[in-house]
Formats: C-alpha cells, sequence, structure tokens
C-alpha cells in the first residue's frame, strides 16, 4: 500500500514548480513525481495540483508517494574482500565506492552483486534489490558489514540491529577538537529538504545518538572512535558536523575542500573498523576487524606530520 504524507512547503522552497518540490520532498525522481501528479496523487491545500503550478511557503502538500521502479541485484565483479564466511553469514571488508545495494539512483558496483558474481548463495528474504542486506555503509564509507546467506540469519540480525546488540565501531578523522573530548550526541535526524541527498538534524527526524571519544589529537584534527546506538543514513556525518566538526573529506556536509585535495581525498574520512554480534546459529559473540584502507592512512598520516598546511 502506497504512504500517504504531509509536508509544509519550507520557506526555501517558495516560488519552485511543485513537481520539484515534491521530488526533493520526498527522495523519487522529478520525472516520477510529475506523473503521480498528473494521475491526482498530489494535492496543494487540499486542492488537486498541476505539474507546473508554483508553490507558496506554508502551503500543506498532500502526497501519495509514488512507488520507484523495482531493480534488482545482478551479478556485477568487483574486488570485495571476505572477511568471514558461513553457511548463515558473509562478513565483507566493503571498500569505498561500492554501494551496498543496487538503487535507481547509483550506477556504480555494490555488494550484492559482488557477491553474486563470486557465487554466493544469499537469502531471497528482503526486497528484491536488498536481499540479505540487514544494515548499510554509504558508498563513501568503508569496511565491515555482515550479509545474511540464510533465512533464519537474516531474521535474527535483522531483530538484532533493531534491538540495538550488534556492536559497531566506526574511525572518523573530523577537524577540530571535539570539545568536550568524549561525549554523547543525541539529536534527531531526518531529510534536509533543501538538498535532496541530504539529511540533517531536525525537530521531526528520527531518534539518533551517538557516542564519541578522541583517540588522538592533532593539528588541525581529530581521530575518533565513534561507537552508533542507533543507525540512522549519514549518522556519524551529520551528527560531527553539527558540532562544528565534519569528517575530512566530507564536503557535503561542511569539511574544507582545500585541506581534502591537500590530502588527495575523494570522500569522507570514515571507516567501520568493528562489528559484532551474536552468531545468529551458535549464539556465540563474534567480531570482526578491518584495518584502514590505503587512501585513509596516507591522509591521516600526512595530518599527523602537519604536510596538509
Amino acid at each position: 500500500m502506497r504512504e500517504k504524507r504531509y509536508y509544509p512547503v519550507p520557506d526555501g522552497f517558495h516560488g519552485d514548480r511543485v513537481d520539484a518540490v515534491v521530488a526533493r520532498l520526498t527522495g523519487a525522481s522529478r520525472a516520477l513525481c510529475a506523473k503521480s501528479i498528473d494521475a491526482g496523487d498530489v494535492l496543494i491545500d487540499g486542492k488537486m495540483a498541476s505539474k507546473s503550478d508554483k508553490v507558496t511557503a506554508g502551503q500543506l502538500l498532500e502526497v501519495l508517494v509514488p512507488e520507484p521502479p523495482r531493480v534488482e541485484a545482478v551479478p556485477t565483479p568487483a574486488d570485495l574482500p571476505i572477511l568471514y564466511e558461513d553457511d548463515d553469514v558473509v562478513v565483507v571488508d566493503k571498500p569505498a565506492g561500492l554501494a551496498a545495494h543496487p538503487s535507481l539512483n547509483f550506477e556504480g558496483p555494490d555488494v550484492l552483486g559482488a557477491l553474486l558474481a563470486m557465487g554466493k548463495r544469499l537469502t531471497t528474504s528482503g526486497p528484491p534489490e536488498r536481499k540479505g542486506i540487514v544494515h548499510r555503509l554509504d558508498v563513501g564509507t568503508s569496511g565491515c558489514m555482515v550479509v545474511a546467506k540464510s533465512e533464519w540469519a537474516y531474521s535474527v540480525l535483522k531483530q538484532a540491529f533493531r534491538d540495538r546488540t550488534v556492536e559497531k565501531i566506526y574511525h572518523a578523522l573530523v577537524q577540530g577538537h571535539p570539545d568536550p573530548s568524549a561525549g554523547t550526541i543525541d539529536a534527531p535526524i531526518g531529510r534536509d529538504y533543501r538538498h535532496q541527498w541530504k539529511m540533517g538534524i531536525r525537530q521531526d527526524g528520527r531518534h539518533s545518538v551517538t557516542h564519541y571519544q578522541t583517540l588522538e589529537a592533532m593539528a588541525g584534527g581529530s581521530l575518533l572512535e565513534v561507537h552508533l546506538e542507533t543507525g540512522r543514513t549519514h549518522q556519524i556525518r551529520v551528527h560531527m558536523a553539527a558540532t562544528g566538526h565534519p569528517c575530512v573529506g566530507d564536503e557535503m556536509y561542511g569539511a574544507d575542500p582545500s585541506l581534502t585535495q591537500r590530502l588527495g581525498l575523494t570522500r569522507q574520512w570514515l571507516h567501520a573498523t568493528r562489528l559484532g554480534f551474536e552468531h545468529p546459529s551458535s549464539g556465540e559473540w563474534v567480531e570482526f576487524v578491518s584495518e584502514y584502507p590505503d587512501d585513509l592512512q596516507h591522509a591521516l598520516d600526512a595530518m599527523r606530520e602537519g604536510v596538509f598546511t
């Protein structure tokens, strides 16, 4: 069943076409939103919209959210190191540049496609494009990620992530020096409607909690260990940016582009270093570790040596 949502038009969208506004609010493509408007699925202050209508700040949009076309994982060879595998799970060391699963908005390789190309048998549980996926890492984030191979593992791991019993430890190199040097960020995260792919701190967002501790302070930046209590989209990136200490290289969330260039980074400095969970079959605690990839190690060494100045 399609979901009906209500959106007050933000001030920043005043005077924009309704098809463009609906696309940015829902994350669906503009073409798909235009079709939805033509079908009578969008109302402005209770009146049926035309896709060429321009909105006024404060108006209320009533949107029957369009269903995007389905995509499915297809075997796509990609370099994807395996940290561990048995009949229930496969734990991978995801490199930057791979999405967790295929989507309409990303044309590059993905973890599922790479596993299928290796001949791995994965669970059929989950949507067609996310079979076996129990959690995700951003395209630009590297490190430990687990995928379910059996139906039982999928069910157990999904519940474990919902219950927050999975240990998710990241390392992040951020600009400046957080004060205090260790703490907790508790701030709700929701979609930033001004930018289609960006998240932000929002009063109506989802409960989000990030714990951090400074491992090392250096000129211009700090290496943090981050423990996620919740798992929202871009959570670490949004929370650190909100404190004024964005991840180095994360220009979407305010990182210094000149520093990014001097360090030779093409993505945010963020790595899933450790992943721990109860094995879905044995019940034993298992833990996996991923070392820094070369690009992050190079940037960290440069920051330590002060060569970025």
